[in-house]
């Protein structure tokens, strides 16, 4: 009985108050927005592709509101198609109604507790790492996200929680289930293959610092990567069957940039992309008063840690601390995020700056490379707690 007191007294309840917290956060929100914290999204083309499956093809039924492709007469799902692989057995109980609210909210819990036993594990304090891992994911653009299960969301959430789990997984040497996650991430966004550059040549230099042989590396990581390249065939074998062409997903045969003019990605993109997802403003004047921008501004206001991992950079590098591997991943992050600048809209009508949400992985896996730096500057906790606030209000005016 003593020894039963004892490690319940010693236990680490941490996760559990992390729980409660999110838990009232998303309680405040739903009931102040109106909308069903545990619903399901009229925009559920991701269900509709499960059940699509479930009735042996690949092609859905035509829903003026969702965004389809059209190829040879058929509504096909324009999105990669990873987030209906989980929605499938859901599909089996709940059929067209599945509870597509409250997944995205477990994919952000789930990103939220693995950076905590991540940071908890890089011998962070239990304050630190807790703070830390909440405000990464939720003082950002992915807090509205979490709000809606709409197909958009559901994925970039999705992507947001395979990442970080990679991420996670590879600190932890497990890189076999950590590399099957992240191409998993890949099926949900795109763009985010390129983590995986850093993610293996950060677990081959790291290993290799402790005198590990190349060989033992290459043992360490071939499964994971014979993994990957299997998930990609299936993304590519997918997409032949459907659009005859093993890369293509869709978008290009969305109706928007199929016939009527529109262009995906182009350079043309990046000016204006920059103008408002730099340097926007989240307020303006008009008819005499200060309004808030609903939709649209700069991604340093909306994802706070992206601004300060330029800072963390730089600090680094004035205090020779800088390393292989923190170059490689602000260099990547650097190529990902002028990859999305190329995108059309940069996410559309969202708050804030929503693909901004997909390079919050890479300030995280920076801040895992500062061994030296398991805490942040009062200030920058600062800015990180007044970007919660700030998102946490923006997520209830653009509802209201």
């Amino acid at each position: 009985m003593h020894n039963a007191f004892y490690r319940l007294r010693k236990a680490d309840y941490t996760p559990l108050i992390l729980l409660l917290l999110m838990a009232g956060m998303w309680a405040v929100l739903h009931a102040v927005t109106g909308i069903q914290a545990l619903g399901s999204s009229p925009y559920n083309t991701y269900t509709l592709q499960a059940l699509a499956w479930q009735d042996g093809h690949t092609w859905v039924e035509n829903r003026v509101h969702l965004e389809l492709a059209i190829f040879n007469g058929q509504y096909y799902v324009s999105f990669p198609p990873v987030p209906s692989v989980i929605l499938w057995p859901l599909t089996l109980l709940f059929g067209e109604l599945t509870p597509d609210n409250l997944l995205v909210k477990l994919y952000a819990m789930g990103a939220c507790l693995l950076m905590y036993f991540t940071f908890r594990r890089a011998a962070y304090g239990k304050v630190q790492a807790a703070l830390g891992a909440f405000l990464l994911a939720f003082a950002s653009s992915l807090l509205p996200l979490t709000l809606e299960g709409a197909v958009w969301y559901h994925a970039q959430v999705l992507a947001f929680f395979l990442t970080i789990g990679a991420i996670c997984l590879i600190a932890m040497d497990k890189p076999t289930i950590g590399l099957f996650l992240y191409a998993l991430a890949v099926g949900c966004r795109p763009f985010n293959a390129l983590y995986g550059l850093p993610l293996m040549l950060i677990y081959i230099s790291l290993c290799k610092r402790e005198y590990t042989a190349f060989s033992y590396v290459a043992k360490r990581m071939w499964k994971g990567i014979v993994l990957g390249l299997m998930v990609a065939a299936a993304y590519a074998v997918y997409n032949y069957v459907r659009f005859g062409n093993p890369l293509e997903f869709g978008h290009n045969y969305l109706p928007e940039f199929s016939f009527q003019g529109g262009k995906q990605f182009s350079l043309s993109h990046v000016e204006k992309n920059i103008r408002e997802f730099w340097f926007r403003l989240p307020f303006s004047m008009y008819d005499g008063a200060l309004h808030l921008q609903k939709f649209g501004f700069s991604m340093f206001i909306a994802c706070p840690v992206l601004a300060l991992l330029p800072v963390w950079f730089v600090r680094d590098a004035f205090c020779r601390k800088m390393t292989r591997e923190k170059v490689l991943i602000l260099v990547v992050f650097f190529v990902h995020m002028f990859l999305l600048l190329l995108h059309r809209t940069f996410g559309g009508y969202q708050f804030g700056a929503r693909y901004a949400a997909d390079l919050i992985p890479y300030a995280f896996f920076y801040q895992l490379m500062r061994s030296d730096k398991r805490s942040l500057p009062i200030w920058q906790w600062c800015v990180l707690i007044a970007g919660f606030l700030f998102t946490f209000l923006g997520s209830l005016w653009i509802h209201l």
